[in-house]
């Protein structure tokens, strides 16, 4: 493990060339990885894992997500079982179910951690908030975390590509003396572009602040709010749409992520640079507070409470849905659809 030095702080970061696929293969040569659930992270981590040549089987109940598995080449009776049925013969139980799916399926999963298991999950939340979720493993097994920096279909589309997304990685509880290995090797084995070192609460309040704030939350918060303004000034939908979010998606976001925001600032218009510079601070002071808000009800577990209650109440999913409806057929995103059928690539 190497230690690089991000903007003055010093962080522990492992590459594919100091720990590359031979030495996870090597690693884990002897281990069943019981992939438990198929629906988001699952696909892309089970198939990458398989395609990199380790013994990898799925346990998920039968049902539409199931037969999703078969059609990914999985076999039932041979690589593919009941939660159940996988969870006795993996060694290392992979926990891939979302949150809620997690608090129901744990008596299950607990069960069949034997002496000697590791118990693997990609997001801290479970171990985070254990008081809420009842989610307390047994002492002796280990208890790890490889968490990709992006959605399942990403770590999937990444992986083909050849190219692989980040990772955080995490050991809550070494009971084999060899966590770390297995942290590492499943890592490299999902196909992470580099790892870097988190704890089990770090991630999870991260990643809870982040798809809050600038991943989803506010992003959407953003773009509403620009692109209402310019209708409520008679810009058509298509300007407004096209100046609130396709020139960034499309022109902007790839080229400060190839060559960063500073980049960005030194290679556009005058006029743009002037004004950029001049409305950076205040958007910066009007956010922060909303954002230090935001941290502290993810901090003390109250977005995790939140999680939990609403997903345990009768008719959640169809109130969600509902919510979700009227995201899709708002004007902003109506108007997307119709942006994104006239990119050239689609004619």
């Amino acid at each position: 493990m190497a230690k690089l030095n991000f903007g003055g702080v010093e962080e522990t970061v492992v590459t594919r060339e100091e720990f590359p696929l031979e030495k996870a293969r090597e690693i884990l040569k002897d281990e069943t990885i019981a992939v438990i659930g198929y629906g988001v992270q699952g696909p892309g981590q089970g198939q990458n894992l398989r395609d990199n040549g380790f013994n990898v089987i799925i346990g998920q109940r039968e049902g539409k997500t199931f037969e999703k598995a078969i059609a990914d080449g999985w076999k039932p009776g041979e690589t593919l079982f009941s939660i159940e049925e996988a969870c006795k013969r993996g060694t290392i139980i992979c926990c891939l179910l979302s949150d809620a799916a997690v608090i129901s399926v744990w008596p299950t999963i607990k069960q069949y951690l034997t002496a000697g298991k590791a118990l693997y999950f990609s997001h801290g939340f479970a171990i985070t908030w254990s008081d809420r979720t009842g989610v307390v493993p047994p002492a002796d097994v280990d208890v790890i975390m490889v968490a990709p920096k992006g959605s399942g279909a990403s770590v999937r589309s990444l992986f083909l590509e050849g190219r692989g997304i980040n990772s955080s990685f995490a050991v809550y509880q070494d009971a084999t003396g060899k966590a770390l290995d297995r942290t590492l090797a499943l890592g490299i084995g999902i196909g992470s572009g580099y790892l870097f070192e988190t704890t089990f609460t770090r991630e999870a309040v991260s990643d809870l602040t982040g798809e809050r704030g600038s991943l989803m939350g506010a992003i959407q918060g953003l773009f509403l709010a620009q692109y209402e303004v310019l209708r409520e000034n008679g810009h058509t939908p298509s300007e407004a749409f096209n100046e609130t979010v396709e020139e960034l998606t499309q022109s902007l976001m790839p080229l400060f992520a190839a060559k960063g925001m500073d980049w960005m600032y030194a290679n556009c218009s005058t006029t743009a640079q002037r004004g950029a510079l001049d409305w950076m601070g205040p958007f910066h002071d009007a956010i922060k507070p909303v954002m230090q808000q935001l941290y502290k009800s993810v901090k003390d577990g109250v977005e995790a409470q939140k999680s939990i209650d609403s997903n345990s109440q009768p008719g959640y999913r169809e109130g969600l849905n509902e919510e979700l409806r009227q995201l899709r057929e708002s004007e902003l995103w109506r108007t997307g659809e119709t942006v994104r059928k006239l990119r050239p690539e689609n004619n």
